[in-house]
């Protein structure tokens, strides 16, 4: 049985689906319920109350469950107020701290880790984007920054407890259960065509056009990646992107979405100002055998019917 933090929420949940298609049990931990779902109510799936903070909860939830792997999803609070700011970063750390103690104490041997495709802010390179490329320390947001403090904390762990921990970094990702992104606008896109509304671009967080691309993944392939990761016998690396392999420009969405709803106003001013740059998929595919199922055509498609289907926000 894996254990996933975050387990019911967007990319969690598509991750539990992908762990049970490959034969594996799931068991949630929610911080406000010990229901599981409705959205995972098909699956046998189990869940607990729970908050990775606290490390009792944690341990108590082992006594009832045989836990064999960790995929720790659970995110850090980025919209805390000035006061609480200290507050939000130690229960980050606690969260990742407790997670490993409780792998050491139950005898787990690999724990997935969420990074971001947003560790590689400030690489100089055009192309692909591979695990091994030296990074900067920094980073210009609170979530690219919290996952280099997780990625270099996990490889300390790792090598002081002997657990293994997997850095997941993950590709800009859309799908059911998506909301919009801060930092790109195909969620907000997908969602204004299923409504027949004009997209609100104002909370991304720099201008965008047409012709920007980026590395974007379906969330059932993005699941699929990590739970591949998660069961995979032998891994060779510390880190993997987790990812679709290619760049996908806003023009490229839009044609998509326009499949289905060929009169969607979706209109973006053309030109761009950013690298085409991509996440590298190499070492995943060599070893789990990964490969995308969702191009951004039948990602659109399946998203679209998904909202249509009673999920329109």
């Amino acid at each position: 049985m894996i254990l996933v933090t975050g387990g019911s929420g967007f990319i969690g949940s598509h991750t539990v689906r992908a762990l049970h298609d490959l034969g594996e049990e799931s068991l949630l931990v929610q911080r406000r319920s010990g229901d599981v779902p409705a959205h995972l109510g098909d699956l046998p799936v189990q869940a607990e109350r729970g908050d990775v903070a606290d490390l009792a909860s944690l341990r108590d939830i082992g006594t009832r469950h045989k836990i064999s792997g960790i995929v720790h999803l659970a995110g850090y609070d980025r919209f805390a107020s000035p006061e609480a700011a200290v507050d939000a970063a130690r229960k980050a750390l606690d969260g990742l701290l407790n997670v490993v103690q409780v792998a050491q104490d139950w005898g787990v041997k690999r724990v997935g880790l969420a990074s971001t495709i947003g560790v590689y802010s400030g690489v100089a390179a055009d192309g692909a984007l591979r695990e091994d490329m030296p990074m900067p320390l920094s980073a210009p947001h609170p979530i690219p920054r919290y996952k280099k403090i997780n990625e270099l904390l996990g490889e300390q762990l790792s090598e002081a407890s002997g657990i293994e921990i997997i850095n997941c970094r993950i590709s800009a990702t859309w799908g059911p259960l998506g909301h919009d992104d801060p930092f790109f606008p195909a969620p907000a896109l997908i969602h204004a065509a299923a409504r027949g509304t004009t997209p609100d671009l104002s909370g991304i967080v720099r201008p965008v056009h047409a012709e920007d691309a980026l590395d974007l993944c379906y969330v059932k392939d993005t699941g699929r990646a990590i739970a591949l990761l998660q069961l995979a016998e032998h891994l060779n690396h510390r880190t993997y992107n987790v990812a679709s392999g290619q760049a996908t420009t806003n023009a490229e969405v839009i044609a998509a979405i326009k499949t289905v709803v060929p009169d969607a106003e979706l209109g973006l001013p053309s030109g761009s100002v950013h690298p085409r740059n991509y996440l590298d998929i190499s070492r995943i595919r060599a070893d789990t055998g990964y490969q995308p199922k969702y191009d951004t055509e039948r990602a659109a498609a399946d998203y679209i019917t998904w909202l249509r289907a009673g999920n329109i926000r």
